[in-house]
């Protein structure tokens, strides 16, 4: 069963305007994130004109327990034209900032590095004001990969934990604590200047104590942006809801992130990776 979800979570009905992107998006076969994680900001932010775009297919090869994502061992051949479907799209709707991410390809020699380092290109050729953050999966830490992926020059570069460490063995089998922290530091040590984030869904059990020691861990992998929300059990065969943290406790753990020394902490319960993504980087001043 679904947990009841608690008063504060009050979501945004779908309008003209949120059928009319979805209509667009099936048309030019760009997936998004919002749609196939069931994101539950995905009205809001389709009625403002934005999305996250998801490369590199719609099923990842990872099975972790949280995502509502399709799994399969292996999934189509990159399209190679998706970057330029992407960049045609990231014009039309008249995007200042473009969030881009991907399932994970552990079937790809490259891990579709490639395709994520064309997206970029095709957007600064028809968006040259268009600022780019990636979220980039942890590409088996290959150091050739990600130094060309940070060379690629985005603006923002994202890796999520996603939990704290104690959990990864249950939630997410196939990936690794200690290798995604490395992911961030080698983005620092390629480019001290490039802006770096991630983020923590909060409710599968962990602890406080827990999130503020995985709030120091990456800060000292060089971590700027700190994301926090609540963790929403997409369907009945994914893993439970264990609590739901209070909007009071997110504040409290927003003000220990700036504690110890992140640029910038969103800690909300709707709050996700990209969450107000635009709005963050402006805020830091890089622009």
């Amino acid at each position: 069963m679904r947990n009841r979800l608690p008063g504060w979570f009050g979501q945004d009905l779908p309008d003209s305007s949120v059928q009319e992107l979805q209509r667009q998006l099936k048309s030019e076969g760009i997936h998004t994130v919002c749609q196939e994680a069931k994101c539950p900001n995905i009205n809001s932010c389709f009625k403002q004109g934005t999305a996250t775009f998801l490369i590199l297919g719609d099923k990842c090869t990872r099975a972790c327990a949280f995502c509502a994502i399709k799994k399969a061992p292996c999934g189509t051949p990159p399209d190679q034209d998706e970057p330029a479907r992407i960049a045609c799209l990231v014009r039309k709707m008249g995007l200042d900032y473009a969030v881009i991410t991907s399932v994970t390809r552990d079937d790809l020699m490259d891990g579709g590095s490639r395709i994520f380092i064309d997206t970029i290109a095709c957007l600064r050729e028809s968006s040259p004001k268009t600022r780019i953050e990636l979220l980039i999966p942890d590409f088996k830490e290959d150091r050739k990969i990600i130094k060309a992926i940070v060379e690629a020059k985005p603006d923002v570069i994202g890796h999520n934990l996603e939990t704290v460490s104690r959990f990864y063995p249950l939630v997410r089998p196939q990936a690794d604590y200690k290798r995604s922290l490395q992911v961030l530091k080698l983005i620092k040590e390629f480019d001290p200047k490039m802006v770096t984030k991630s983020s923590l869904i909060l409710g599968l059990g962990e602890s406080n104590r827990e999130v503020i020691e995985v709030m120091h861990d990456l800060r000292m992998s060089g971590c700027d942006i700190l994301v926090l929300g609540q963790y929403l059990r997409p369907s009945a065969g994914n893993y439970p809801v264990k609590r739901f943290v209070a909007p009071a406790e997110f504040d409290e753990l927003a003000q220990a992130g700036q504690a110890i020394g992140f640029r910038k902490v969103i800690s909300a319960p709707k709050a996700r990776s990209s969450y107000q993504a635009s709005l963050v980087y402006g805020e830091l001043n890089y622009a």
